[in-house]
């Protein structure tokens, strides 16, 4: 499947995508880069309980907790 990126640097994603992964309008994603490759994941509920299981127990809660409180004051 292919998408266009518009001037203003936006892209469509097809619908069999949105449908299979559910997104909705309003759902966030996270963009990083893996060498050339671009990935987009969107941020559901499954996505944030299989977070906070990878971080259970660890420090990495408290440091993604505090991370966020720091983006959010900026």
């Amino acid at each position: 499947m292919e998408a266009k990126v518009t001037s203003r640097g936006r892209i469509v994603i097809p619908s069999q995508i949105r449908q299979k992964y559910g997104l909705k309008a309003g759902t966030r994603i996270v963009v990083t880069e893996d060498g050339e490759q671009i990935i987009l994941k969107p941020v559901t509920l499954g996505y944030v309980h299989r977070l906070r299981e990878m971080l259970k127990g660890n420090e990495g809660m408290k440091a993604l907790a505090e991370d966020r409180s720091m983006e959010q004051n900026l």
